[in-house]
């Protein structure tokens, strides 16, 4: 698929699905999106979650794929980001970058994403974006009073906590204030018990979105109840929010070289030995 380095790219697995086109039509979503600077042309990857998306980027235009797809990530992700290109007639040589989902979220996903993007980057010899899938799920909500056009940084913030189910009884979380399209982050992303997730103080009240909101019988929203203006428990992230928080981020100069790009795991283990299961449910 890409012209160099191809033995770094993720091999998709072999059978029936390997050569099946995916339902276009069903998942397809064109986004028109109006950035200072956002003249270039990038490819996004998000498989985080259970969700699975591609978006390509052009010059304001976006367009994705998207399923929930648990554990067909590595077999969609590919294809889809031919059939991008394909149909809008764009050449990989024009791409201007990648776009990824850096994580926190399920190791597996975010390693295949990161995979993903150095295997593209490195074969195309360009840069990769890396941005938060926190950040990405936190665009999940509409800010409810964009600035006017021609005012940019006018009005207040809409405040946003974006939660994903960890599993193990945690979430990963992240507080951040939203204008337009802008996306600030209030405090340091965590993994932690629900009930120990904590908001930054401050007046106005808050927008909750995620899995993270559902995790452990709904235990972050029971904790922050008086603080949430509204929730939105069935939220994922998507490729079209990293291709979104990728664009003016190019423009700034914040791509890194493939070969620096890191994932944001936030934990370091994946599971639970018998004696924390035991000392959890006793």
């Amino acid at each position: 698929m890409w012209e160099r380095r191809k033995s770094r790219l993720p091999s998709l697995p072999h059978g029936k699905h390997r050569d099946a086109a995916p339902t276009r039509d069903k998942h397809a979503r064109l986004f028109q999106i109006s950035i200072p600077g956002s003249r270039m042309k990038l490819l996004a990857f998000e498989t985080a979650t259970e969700a699975c998306s591609v978006a390509l980027w052009i010059d304001g235009a976006v367009h994705e794929r998207f399923e929930i797809a648990p554990r067909r990530h590595a077999e969609l992700a590919l294809p889809w980001a031919q059939q991008l290109l394909a149909e809008a007639g764009i050449a990989r040589s024009q791409l201007d970058a990648i776009a990824v989902g850096r994580g926190p979220g399920a190791f597996t996903g975010v390693r295949l994403a990161i995979a993903i993007a150095q295997g593209i980057a490195l074969a195309l010899d360009r840069p990769v974006v890396p941005v938060s899938t926190l950040a990405a799920l936190a665009m999940r909500v509409d800010d409810p009073a964009p600035p006017p056009a021609g005012e940019g940084g006018a009005g207040p913030a809409c405040n946003i906590l974006a939660a994903i189910d960890a599993r193990m009884g945690e979430v990963y979380a992240g507080a951040f204030a939203r204008h337009g399209d802008e996306l600030r982050l209030l405090s340091p992303e965590t993994v932690a018990a629900p009930d120990a997730v904590g908001l930054p103080g401050g007046d106005g009240g808050w927008h909750g979105v995620g899995t993270g909101f559902a995790a452990s019988d709904g235990a972050l929203q029971a904790s922050l109840a008086p603080r949430l203006r509204s929730i939105d428990a069935g939220a994922l992230p998507r490729a079209a929010d990293v291709a979104r928080l990728a664009a003016p981020a190019f423009a700034r100069g914040e791509a890194c070289p493939a070969a620096s790009l890191e994932p944001a795991y936030l934990r370091d283990k994946v599971a639970l030995t018998l004696a924390q299961q035991a000392a959890r449910n006793s």
